[in-house]
């Protein structure tokens, strides 16, 4: 038996209680955000850094001895521009191609950037199914080792030194206990719509006003359909008599005969259902 829980420390005691010896894995989901919280967060750390690099400039079009600095003012606020765009690829489970050539461009002369994404790959892989959870907790300890020896990185990556980690991996060897809380959540977010609104009907008053809303609705209900009913149907014979009384008034002249029939004038006349065979028949709009 297992449970699968968010990172909240208030579960552990709770589930050891109730339920001693199941396991309990940690949501998937949320252990990865927080990790990709923390790899963007350093991202937009490097944007601010180049930002402070950017050298600053009179307002107005650059003078001849300030063109070399407007080059590179363009140039670093370009790079900004790119990270700040491409920020998703430091996070993204699958690159494509053209996304590893394009973060390969972006975080050229930013080498703590590149390690960054490789230290994400290897996160993810310690998610794979085909793995025991021995195996991925091996990976783990060689994964931490190797952001120990990178000062900088370290800081950021702190996450990985989290005991929540660990439990994440619990999912590996039991093929039926859930990786992620997302189905369980998802059930939250129904229920707290549904109760939205229950919650304004709380006090013993406003449950007696609210029966008798719906009874008063239930016994004018056949009333009310009744009444729709005979709407629709005046509304119908409304308008075939006034298509008839239309097409009736309409005066119609054989081009052979040459006689000539008055109708009436052009606004009282409606010529969209008349389907008329030129030049036999035409159609003579004078006043009478």
């Amino acid at each position: 038996m297992g449970l699968t829980t968010d990172g909240s420390s208030l579960y552990p005691e709770v589930i050891q209680e109730v339920f001693p010896g199941a396991r309990h894995q940690i949501c998937q989901f949320h252990v990865l955000k927080e990790i990709t919280q923390a790899v963007l967060h350093a991202v937009a750390k490097v944007r601010k850094e180049l930002k402070a690099q950017q050298p600053a400039l009179p307002r107005g079009r650059p003078s001849r001895a300030n063109q070399a600095q407007a080059r590179k003012a363009k140039r670093i606020q370009q790079r900004i521009a790119d990270l700040f765009d491409h920020r998703h690829l430091f996070v993204q489970h699958h690159l494509t191609p053209a996304g590893k050539r394009t973060l390969q461009q972006i975080t050229r002369g930013l080498p703590h950037l590149r390690t960054l994404r490789q230290i994400m790959d290897e996160v993810y892989r310690l998610f794979d199914r085909r793995c025991r959870t021995e195996t991925a907790l091996a990976k783990l300890a060689q994964l931490r080792r190797r952001v120990r020896r990178f000062k900088r990185v370290g800081r950021t990556l702190s996450k990985l030194f989290t005991p929540n980690l660990e439990k994440a991996l619990t999912f590996l060897d039991d093929r039926l206990l859930p990786a992620t809380s997302n189905a369980v959540e998802r059930s939250n977010r129904r229920f707290r719509k549904a109760q939205r609104s229950v919650y304004s009907v709380r006090t013993a008053e406003h449950i007696r006003q609210r029966i008798a809303l719906d009874m008063e609705r239930d016994q004018r209900a056949p009333h009310r359909i009744a009444t729709v009913h005979t709407l629709h149907l005046a509304r119908s014979e409304n308008k075939s008599r006034n298509n008839d009384a239309t097409v009736s008034k309409i005066g119609l002249i054989q081009a052979g005969s040459r006689r000539r029939v008055f109708a009436p004038p052009p606004a009282a006349v409606s010529l969209r259902h008349l389907q008329l065979d030129p030049p036999n028949i035409f159609i003579d709009l004078q006043a009478g």
